[in-house]
Order: C-alpha cells, then structure tokens, then sequence
C-alpha cells in the first residue's frame, strides 16, 4: 500500500533514541520515552490560498524534525509504524 499525505500533512518515521545515557547507564525499553524526533518520509502539496493555488509546506521528504509528545496519529504504512500529522504540530526541522 502507498500512501501520500494530503494538504498540509506529513507522514514522519520515529528516530529512535539513545538507549545509553551521557554517563553510560542503559535504560531499558520500559522506561524509554517515545522520541519526539522524526524523519519526513512523505508530504503533502500544501493548502490552498482563497485564489486556489497552492501554499507549499516548510518541510519535505527527508529532513528531520521535532514534533510535540503527543502530535499525529500513528498509522502502519508497508508492516512500519508511522505518524501522520499536521504541519503545524512541527516545532521545527533539526539541521
């Protein structure tokens, strides 16, 4: 199955976090928090303005991102899990 965000969506793949801490302590999966960081895998063609065109997104496929502890909906896309949400729920792009 494809699947291509529409409007001002995007479909973000979870980075997974660190297991170890600065000191090296290894934190079991039980007390690991959910990432708030992603990879863009997909992005809508934005909304549209009152003329009809297009406002395109600040992001696209590729860049990684921050996004709030509880933003997006998750989705399995392909056997993978994903998160669809919207482009105002992106604090910002990592560089």
């Amino acid at each position: 199955m494809k699947f291509r965000p529409l409007h001002d969506r995007v479909l973000v793949r979870r980075v997974e976090a660190d297991t170890k801490t600065a000191g090296g302590i290894i934190i079991p999966d039980s007390a690991q928090e959910k990432p708030s960081e992603g990879e863009v895998v997909a992005a809508g063609n934005g909304l549209k303005d009152e003329d009809g065109k297009p406002i395109a997104l600040d992001v696209k496929k590729g860049d990684r991102i921050l996004f709030g502890k509880w933003s997006g909906t998750e989705v399995t896309v392909e056997g993978e899990d994903l998160i669809i949400m919207k482009e105002s729920d992106i604090l910002g792009i990592v560089e």
